[in-house]
């Protein structure tokens, strides 16, 4: 006989679990209790937000389904922050909500949530678990949405009496991940399209990739000589210094790498959606009928028509098509080489940082110092806001897996990603980029990173505003400035307060020693940069957006 609780633990060991972030709640204590034996890390976190924001991060790293746990009421409110997330992001995690009695529901009892009708829209699936016998199946289950097809995340509801009910129940067995390749008429009628093509693009985005599959991915695009560009916020999906590799594709695409995109004759979209930020507002392809030939690649049947009429649909992972694709080859020296070769060049003229700006801090040689400091396999983690395009626009990929930013646009990610990439892999550098409004969202979450001894540099960009909105404030209501003002701690003292280490950065000169102080100091530290607010864009200053320029 076990119980509710220890069979939940049991059915997370079987699923291969080595963490779960979390809030504690006295609705799951029976679950707290069987993880006191247990071999898996319980991360306590500061805000329910936070951990479910760390768990999508390990699934979007990983592929396995991230675990949270929290509490009723405000505790599963407050982590539907994450759960969006991981459903506009496609990655996997689970939800364990700690739920009121059995016997009390329908009262409006304390803290009481339908949890299928608040999480039906952004959950893959949301189930309440009556009968802890049921336990090891339902989990189970959870874990196989969570991973095939789209993925996504799945919340499970626990009712605390349920937890403490002692039963008879069958041994959680793992479940089986689920692969799906493309056929070979598919894959004939993609090369047919191919050697027919004259200004072809690819483009890489979306979940279900692996190290190998990226590989095999970038050698036939070496082969076949074609350009590719990465969907919004996932640039590690390819080496930016590829031979082929055109740029990002999503807001603030290269004007030069947005026309060759809507004057091409095919697009090969393999792993996203493709949705109105990467697409620039369904311009780059238009919805539902391209100006292009398209071949879309998607592991999920339902997303294949949905947004976009392909010419060819291939119900595939990426891993899958990869995989495929690798034994492929042009039958002669493609037509376009030489334009890939031009958009190759295109984008490193692109991606190079300005030397000048407004104000004493100027972002283009920090970025060119980052640039040359940093390791391949770093893992850089933002959340959202014009602080972002710095990073976004000037920082290279090199590896798979460095990169864990919400293509949902959430603010306040990227300090809870950088404590789930940090437990991780402890060996690999984590940089947090924010900003001064986007830190303080979840900056919480810095006391987590200190409790656990996890050593991450965070650079806040602090201009004292919500830098994004004040710039489309500007460009619509010209000097009519409401709302978007902050004022903001002594960011180096809120670290060191914590018991992290602390930076202060006045001028450009000032950024290199902080950095390398930052790294060497073996805590978690923040870096404050103090940033002009005319400078709100790599190109563009505020004054210039109020004035129409």
């Amino acid at each position: 006989m076990k119980t509710g609780g220890r069979l939940i633990v049991d059915a997370l060991e079987a699923n291969g679990v080595e963490r779960i972030f979390c809030v504690p709640g006295e609705s799951y204590l029976a679950v707290l209790d069987a993880l006191h034996d247990s071999p898996i890390s319980t991360i306590v976190c500061r805000q329910e937000g936070g951990a479910a924001m760390m768990a999508d991060c390990e699934g979007r790293l990983t592929g396995r389904p991230g675990i949270c746990f929290v509490t009723r009421g405000p505790g599963a409110t407050n982590a539907s922050a994450g759960v969006h997330i991981a459903r506009q992001d496609s990655n996997p995690m689970i939800l364990f909500i700690g739920q009121i009695a059995r016997g009390i529901r329908e009262r409006e009892a304390f803290q009481e949530v339908d949890y299928k009708r608040f999480f039906g829209d952004i959950a893959k699936w949301v189930v309440e678990i009556d009968d802890a016998r049921r336990i090891p199946e339902l989990v189970t289950r959870a874990f196989a949405v969570a991973t095939s097809g789209r993925p996504g995340p799945v919340v499970i509801a626990l009712p605390e009496d349920m937890l403490t009910d002692e039963v008879e129940a069958p041994a959680p067995l793992p479940f089986t991940p689920v692969e799906t390749r493309p056929g070979d008429a598919e894959m004939a009628a993609l090369q047919s399209l191919l050697e027919q093509a004259e200004r072809p693009f690819v483009i890489l985005g979306g979940t279900r990739w692996s190290e190998t599959a990226v590989g095999q991915m970038c050698a036939a695009l070496e082969r076949w000589s074609l350009p590719v560009g990465c969907s919004f916020r996932r640039q590690a999906l390819c080496d930016q210094l590829h031979a082929s590799y055109a740029g990002d594709v999503g807001i603030g695409v290269n004007p030069k790498l947005g026309k060759y995109i809507r004057e091409s004759d095919l697009v090969l979209l393999v792993g996203c959606r493709f949705g109105e930020m990467p697409s620039s507002d369904y311009t780059l392809l238009k919805s539902p009928y391209p100006d292009q030939k398209l071949v879309h690649v998607y592991p999920d049947p339902h997303e294949l028509g949905r947004v976009y009429r392909p010419t060819v649909a291939i119900n595939a992972t990426p891993a899958a098509f990869a995989e495929a694709f690798s034994a492929t080859s042009p039958a002669r020296t493609p037509a376009w080489a030489n334009r890939t070769e031009q958009l190759h060049q295109d984008y490193l003229e692109w991606s190079t940082p300005p030397a000048t700006g407004p104000g004493k801090v100027l972002m283009g040689p920090i970025m060119a110092h980052l640039e040359t400091v940093l390791a391949e396999d770093a893992i850089i983690c933002n959340g959202a806001g014009n602080f972002a395009t710095w990073m976004h626009r000037f920082h290279r990929h090199r590896r798979y897996g460095t990169q864990a930013a919400p293509t949902s646009g959430t603010m306040g990610y990227g300090l809870p990603a950088g404590v789930a990439a940090k437990h991780l892999d402890p060996q690999r550098e984590v940089i947090v980029w924010a900003g001064d409004g986007d830190f303080l969202m979840h900056g919480q979450e810095f006391a987590t990173a200190v409790q656990y001894g996890l050593p991450i540099v965070v650079v806040i960009l602090n201009n004292g505003i919500y830098g994004t909105i004040r710039m489309h404030q500007e460009r619509d209501y010209p000097g009519r400035v409401s709302g978007t003002d902050l004022t903001n701690p002594d960011f180096a003292a809120y670290a060191r307060a914590f018991g992290g280490h602390g930076e202060t950065v006045n001028e450009t000169a000032d950024f290199a020693p902080a950095f390398e102080r930052a790294r060497k100091s073996g805590k978690p530290a923040i870096i404050e940069v103090k940033l002009d607010p005319e400078a709100i864009t790599p190109t563009r200053t505020l004054s210039q957006i109020r004035e129409g320029k």
